[in-house]
């Protein structure tokens, strides 16, 4: 059994204990909801909930998770620092204390807080800590950033059986933290992935992790 799907078992083990207990998903939307001109926006945001989630590179993560089915946007940038309004040359130095995140708006009645949980999880290595492959820094942390106490009990008993169970060979070091701020990134930052395909970083890094993020997740993709 390859780590991947090792690690995906688990995570279905997990979710169908967890979730026997587990009260209807409800999550509030995030008052950092980017505001929407169009009706069919607008009204689109009272039904949406969102997570925030940094799993290294944003471009990585967010190329992953718009391809969910009850994923309507997803938006890259940063989260968890010390400083206002930070550029992405400034987070890069790693001196502003903020991961690169990706705020997931989704239809809980579609997609669950559990599945997006199960897809995090799967789509980085969270037992390296301020590293994924040649990414390292503080930035390219692994961190759930939770937006209310679902969430959080959510995210900690996750975390907790997969270290029980073992299912990466060494402990799971992902940050859970509470949501406190969200600096979207620059335009072109946003769905890097599919209008840069021809790049070298998202021929060699991004463009595998999609397709070893279809294979697993292929029920539920778009």
């Amino acid at each position: 059994m390859t780590q991947t799907l090792k690690v995906f078992c688990s995570l279905l083990f997990i979710m169908l204990q967890l979730q026997a207990c587990a009260q209807k998903d409800n999550y509030p939307k995030s008052k950092t909801f980017k505001e929407m001109n169009s009706v069919s926006n607008k009204e689109k945001q009272h039904k949406e909930s969102v997570a925030t989630f940094g799993a290294g590179c944003y471009w990585c993560t967010e190329a992953q998770f718009q391809m969910l089915k009850g994923v309507s946007l997803v938006e890259s940038g940063f989260s968890g620092g010390q400083v206002d309004n930070p550029t992405y040359k400034e987070v890069c130095m790693g001196t502003t204390g903020h991961a690169e995140v990706c705020n997931i708006y989704y239809d809980p009645a579609v997609i669950t807080y559990d599945e997006l949980l199960a897809a995090f999880w799967t789509c980085h290595d969270p037992t390296t800590l301020n590293r994924q492959g040649n990414d390292v820094g503080t930035q390219y942390r692994s961190v759930i950033f939770y937006h209310d106490d679902e969430q959080k009990q959510k995210a900690e008993a996750y975390k907790k059986k997969l270290n029980e169970e073992k299912a990466w060979d060494k402990p799971v070091v992902t940050e859970i933290a509470p949501f406190r701020k969200f600096y979207i990134a620059d335009d072109y930052h946003q769905n890097y992935y599919n209008e840069n395909k021809s790049q070298p970083y998202c021929q060699f890094v991004v463009a595998p992790k999609v397709d070893k993020f279809k294979k697993v997740f292929k029920d539920k993709l778009k």
